[in-house]
């Protein structure tokens, strides 16, 4: 009797859908219980499976949030940096992209959330500012600033936007009111800096 005719799952398509469940269960727990109260054993209940699974593909909650981030389970991946001509124009509508998720109640409980694993691990940092657009697409965008004379020379693009990226996360962090429009004056400011 094959395995199809007898109703039981292949391996692969067993671990597939164990690892979907494990990821979704983690997305739903950090959404709506934050970082400091995610626990393996509360992953492995929600998601139907033993911790021994979860330990055998990632080796920490840091390390599951980060795949979260790669998949676009908790916030949309690879925000776009549109490219009009214009870069403050398509800076800021990068931003207004950006703000437009983390000024919802729940996207800024998500950021601190966020930040609270990545500093356990540096790995959710990097996908955090990786799934932004940080370090490619407004990096890009930056150098093309720098090529069509709107941004000086030797401006240190990558540098430039993890200023932008740490204004968002201490200002989230902070709790104050007006993160767009402290964002839009740090935007401004750098961008006219030539």
């Amino acid at each position: 009797m094959n395995e199809q005719a007898s109703g039981h799952r292949a391996g692969p398509v067993r671990s597939a859908a164990a690892r979907d469940a494990i990821l979704a269960a983690t997305a739903r727990l950090f959404q709506g219980q934050g970082y400091d109260h995610l626990t393996i054993e509360g992953i492995a209940k929600e998601a139907g499976v033993g911790k021994q699974t979860i330990y055998r593909w990632w080796p920490s909650r840091g390390a599951l949030i980060a795949e979260c981030l790669t998949d676009g389970r908790l916030i949309p991946i690879d925000f776009d940096v549109p490219y009009s001509g214009d870069l403050l124009r398509d800076v800021e509508e990068w931003l207004g992209s950006v703000l437009a998720i983390l000024e919802t109640p729940h996207g800024a409980m998500l950021l601190r959330s966020l930040v609270a694993a990545a500093a356990e691990d540096a790995e959710v940092g990097d996908h955090l500012s990786a799934s932004l657009g940080v370090d490619r697409h407004l990096a890009e965008r930056l150098a093309a600033g720098i090529r069509d004379g709107q941004l000086a020379a030797d401006a240190p693009v990558e540098l430039l936007g993890h200023a932008v990226l740490g204004t968002i996360i201490v200002q989230s962090l902070t709790r104050r009111p007006d993160v767009a429009g402290a964002l839009r004056e740090l935007v401004r400011y750098l961008v006219a800096a030539r």
